[in-house]
């Protein structure tokens, strides 16, 4: 006890600064999961969530069993490995490009300018994808028409919305993305690549063996963080962009548990399936962290 007070003492103003996150965390994250009871009970909305009657696994039982199970799984599963394959290395090309770049002017405009969608919200984005995907007056289909080419319904066709889903993703976070790992890459040696100059080592072998090896932890961290949200698709980018036409490609988890849990107050079910989504996140992070030390020890 003398150490732990000791060290206390000599660094009390470092546990000082851990106070904000600790309430922060305390009360929107730790608190509101004693209500994970809900997900066992059949809510009453007159008598509360402590006097509801107990269903067990019935709330599950009916997310599993139900009619749109399998399509809003899918829907989520695929949207979210699309994402995954192309949306999440989109950030490290765009850093290591930016790496090469010699003239930091240039180098400060392109950040600037990919990062800016960051700050946009997706009904903002949206209506920029109506100004030039609109099925009437949109810009691309008017130079379709311009040059007697079929016009294309962007929006309401179902097989464009995971295409546009990804994309729009990818235009959105790329450049905010890549802060990371332009700072990771400000990191290495620049003594390695002079001397990989000197052994007259390529631009490409460069690459392959000093900066990918260089931010490698960070692609491994930032990794495991994505799978832990593998099933949240971006509820906010959903809920704009689908439709009626397109629903059966693009309705997802979050956008059922909207329906469900608010829209029809089966406050229950939809906690059943928050608390399913949490643990297969926590089940695929503690994974990928078992499978990332094995590959390059302990990362944090």
């Amino acid at each position: 006890m003398a150490v732990v007070m000791k060290t206390f003492r000599k660094h009390s103003v470092m546990y000082m600064l851990l106070i904000p996150g600790l309430v922060y965390f305390s009360i929107f994250k730790y608190i509101p999961m004693l209500y994970i009871i809900a997900a066992f009970k059949q809510i009453n909305i007159v008598g509360g969530i402590w006097d509801s009657p107990w269903v067990g696994l019935d709330n599950f039982r009916d997310f599993f069993n139900g009619v749109f199970f399998g399509q809003i799984l899918g829907n989520t599963l695929l949207i979210s490995m699309y994402k995954l394959f192309f949306v999440f290395p989109a950030p490290i090309i765009l850093a290591l490009m930016l790496n090469e770049v010699r003239h930091n002017w240039f180098k400060r405009i392109i950040q600037t300018i990919t990062y800016l969608p960051h700050f946009l919200s997706w009904v903002v984005i949206y209506g920029l994808m109506l100004a030039f995907l609109a099925p009437g007056d949109g810009l691309v289909n008017s130079l379709l028409r311009e040059y007697n080419l079929p016009t294309i319904s962007f929006l309401t066709e179902s097989s464009w919305i995971r295409s546009l889903l990804v994309a729009s993703d990818m235009w959105q976070s790329i450049g905010w993305g890549a802060i990371i790992y332009v700072a990771a890459l400000g990191g290495i040696d620049p003594s390695l690549y002079e001397a990989a100059t000197v052994d007259g080592a390529s631009k490409w072998r460069q690459l392959w063996h000093i900066t990918l090896p260089g931010i490698r932890n960070v692609i491994i961290l930032m990794f495991v963080l994505r799978l832990s949200t593998i099933l949240d698709v971006g509820f906010d980018q959903v809920f704009m962009m689908s439709n009626a036409l397109n629903m059966d490609k693009s309705d997802v988890i979050e956008t059922w548990v909207y329906r469900v849990g608010i829209q029809e107050m089966r406050v229950g079910l939809a906690t059943a399936v928050g608390l399913f989504k949490s643990v297969i996140g926590l089940v695929l992070v503690l994974g990928a962290n078992r499978a990332a030390k094995h590959f390059d020890g302990q990362i944090w």
